[in-house]
C-alpha cells in the first residue's frame, strides 16, 4: 500500500524539521531519517548560528564576511536574503523553546554572540558548544507534538519517483517537464521497499563527509540526497568545494570529534609539535583566518614536518572561563586525557561540509517539478566557493521557511492528485547477499583515495587516478546492486560512489585554484576565464 502525504520530507535535522513544522500549517506531512530521529549533522554542530543582533554589527557587514568567505562565487542577492531574513528565523526558534546562552545577569540581557574565523564582529548564537543539539531537541519535541507530521525512523530513500518513470513503467501523465511525485524508500528494520507519494517532495538529508577518511561528520552523512537527486535529473554544481575543518580532536579512540571554530575565535592560538606559532606565516589574521586557509595551512605544515598533528592551545585562559564557554569540549576532552585547561589539543583537519549540491533558486526549488533541496544538500549560492562559519544553520532555517511558503502557496494553486497508485518496487530476481565484504572493501577504498587524490591539495594527475578508479568502482557496485537485495550499506555504498564522482568531475572542470578548491596545476585564480559554477547534470 502506497503511504501518502502532501509534504515528504527526506531527513530530520535543522533544515528538513524546520520545513515539516511550518508546511504542517498546510497539509500533512511525512518525516523519513534514515536512523534515529536525533542522528543527524545538525546535533554535532557546536558553534551556533551567525545572525546580526549586536549594536556594534550590521547586515551590511555580515553580508561583507560572507562575500569575502566565497571568494568572488556567491549569489549576492542570495546572500541579502539569507542576513536579512537571520533574525526573524533566530526569535522563532527563541518563541519554539530553543534556550540560547544570556549575557548581562546584573544588567539588561541579551545574547551572548560569540565570534568566529571570518567574521568582523560577535554574531554567533549559541548555546554554549552544544547548539545544534538544543535546537534539534526542541524541533523534535515539537514536531512529535504536530499531528500533521508523521516521523519514519530508520527508513532510507533509494530513490525518486518521476514522471518519466511513470511513463516508463507505462502509467501515463500529462506533465510536459520533469515531476517528482515522491520516493523509494527501504524501511530498514522489516527490511521492505515502500512506496512513498507527496505533492511535494523536500530533500534535507544533509552532507557527505563519509566519502573521506578523516571527517567530523556521523556515519549517516553519506551524501544520499545530492546522488538519488542527481539520480532522478536535478542539475547538481560546485562540488569540489569541500570544506576541510581545520581541527578535530586527533586521538585513535575520538571518533569525528569537532573542536568548535569557536575556540579560535576566543583566542585559541594553533601550535606545531615544537610550540611555535605558524598561523602568522601564511595569513594577517593568523588564527582567525578562514576555515579553507587555516585547513591548508596545517596540511602545508604537517607535509613539511611530517607529523600527525598540530595542536591548538587555550591554557593561556582561565580554567572556569574555558569550562564555562566550552563545557562539552572540556569534559569530552578529559575522556580522552587530555585537560584542556592545561595543555594543547591535538588536532588535524576533516572534512567537514559540502559548499556544493542541488541547485536551486530562492524558494529552494530545483529544476524538477515539485522537488525542492534545502540545507547541506542544497547549493543556493550563499556559501560560493567556501562557507563563512556558522551560516550553515543560518542558511537552513531560511530556505526552510521560504520553500514551506512557497510550496503551500504552489499547492494551493495547483491542486496536485495524489489518487494514481504508483508502481510497486520491483527487485527482479535479486537474492540475499553473502558477499558483504564486496561493500566494506569498495566504501574503504573510496574514502582512501578520495583522502589521498581529491583532499585539501589536489593535481592533475591525483585528479585523473581518482577519476580511473571510481569508473572501476561504480562498475562493481552496479552489478552488485541489480543482483542483490537492497541494504542499507549498499544503498549508502552506492550514493556515496555518486558523490565522489560529481565531486570529482567537478573539481577536473575547475581549471583555477580558489576558495575550498586548491590544484597545485593551478595555483592562482582565474578572473578572465573562470566558471561561476561547475554545473553537472545527467
Amino acid at each position: 500500500m502506497d503511504i501518502k502525504s502532501d509534504y515528504l520530507v527526506i531527513g530530520s535535522g535543522i533544515a528538513g524539521l524546520s520545513f515539516a513544522l511550518e508546511a504542517a500549517k498546510s497539509g500533512t506531512v511525512s518525516v523519513v531519517t534514515k536512523k534515529e530521529m536525533m542522528e543527524g549533522s545538525t546535533n554535532y554542530a557546536q558553534g551556533g548560528i551567525a545572525s546580526v543582533f549586536d549594536p556594534d554589527d550590521s547586515f551590511d557587514l555580515h553580508i561583507r564576511d560572507t562575500l569575502e568567505s566565497g571568494d568572488g562565487l556567491c549569489k549576492e542577492n542570495i546572500v541579502s536574503l539569507v542576513v536579512k531574513e537571520g533574525p526573524a528565523r533566530i526569535r522563532e526558534l527563541i518563541e519554539l523553546g530553543v534556550t540560547f546562552t544570556l549575557q548581562g545577569k546584573d544588567g539588561p540581557v541579551s545574547l551572548d554572540l560569540g565570534r568566529e574565523g571570518g567574521h568582523s564582529r560577535r554574531r554567533i548564537v549559541h548555546t554554549k558548544d552544544l547548539t545544534g543539539r538544543e535546537v534539534e531537541r526542541i524541533l523534535l519535541e515539537r514536531a512529535q507534538e504536530d499531528k500533521n507530521i508523521t516521523i519514519y525512523e530508520n527508513h532510507m530513500a533509494i530513490d525518486l519517483i518521476t514522471s518519466s518513470r511513470m511513463i516508463k513503467r507505462g502509467i501515463g501523465t500529462s506533465e510536459t517537464r520533469q515531476t517528482c511525485l515522491g520516493a523509494y524508500v527501504l524501511d530498514a528494520k522489516a527490511e521492505e521497499v515502500l512506496t512513498f507519494l507527496s505533492k511535494i517532495t523536500v530533500l534535507s538529508s544533509g552532507g557527505a563527509g563519509k566519502v573521506y577518511r578523516y571527517t567530523s561528520n556521523p556515519d549517516i552523512a553519506t551524501g544520499d540526497g545530492v546522488a538519488i537527486g542527481y539520480r532522478a535529473g536535478a542539475r547538481v554544481a560546485n562540488m569540489e568545494f569541500v570544506q576541510f575543518h581545520p581541527t578535530c580532536l586527533y586521538h585513535p579512540l575520538a571518533k569525528n570529534f569537532l573542536i568548535s571554530e569557536a575556540v579560535r575565535g576566543e583566542g585559541g592560538i594553533l601550535l606545531d609539535r615544537k610550540g611555535y606559532r605558524f598561523m602568522e606565516r601564511y595569513h594577517p589574521l593568523k588564527d582567525l583566518a578562514t576555515r579553507d586557509i587555516v585547513a591548508r595551512s596545517i596540511d602545508m605544515e604537517l607535509k613539511k614536518s611530517g607529523d600527525e598533528c598540530v595542536y591548538l592551545d587555550l591554557s593561556h585562559m582561565s580554567s572556569d572561563f574555558i569550562k564555562e564557554k566550552f563545557p562539552h569540549i572540556h569534559s569530552t576532552c578529559l575522556k580522552y586525557h587530555v585537560d584542556i585547561t592545561k595543555e594543547p589539543i591535538p588536532v588535524v583537519p576533516a572534512a567537514h561540509y559540502m559548499c556544493g549540491g542541488l541547485v536551486t533558486d530562492e524558494y529552494g526549488a530545483t529544476n524538477l517539478k515539485n522537488l525542492y533541496a534545502i540545507g547541506e544538500v542544497a547549493c543556493t549560492g550563499l556559501h560560493g566557493a567556501n562557507r563563512l562559519a556558522s551560516n550553515s544553520l543560518l542558511e537552513a532555517l531560511v530556505f526552510a521557511r521560504r520553500a514551506a511558503v512557497k510550496s503551500a502557496v504552489q499547492l494551493d494553486r495547483e491542486r496536485v492528485d495524489l489518487t494514481f497508485d504508483a508502481p510497486e518496487w520491483d527487485s527482479g530476481r535479486a537474492t540475499d547477499s553473502e558477499e558483504m565484504v564486496v561493500v566494506s572493501h569498495n566504501w574503504d577504498e573510496i574514502r582512501s583515495f578520495m583522502w589521498n587524490y581529491v583532499g585539501i591539495v589536489r593535481t592533475n594527475k591525483r585528479l585523473a587516478r581518482a577519476k580511473q578508479r571510481i569508473k572501476m568502482i561504480q562498475g562493481e557496485i552496479r552489478e552488485y546492486y541489480w543482483n542483490f537485495l537492497v541494504t542499507r550499506d549498499l544503498l549508502e555504498l552506492r550514493n556515496l560512489a555518486m558523490v565522489a564522482e560529481l565531486i570529482i568531475s567537478c573539481a577536473s572542470l575547475r581549471k583555477e585554484s580558489r576558495g575550498l578548491h586548491y590544484n597545485l596545476d593551478y595555483p592562482d585564480k582565474d578572473e578572465d576565464s573562470r566558471r561561476h559554477d561547475t554545473l553537472v547534470s545527467i
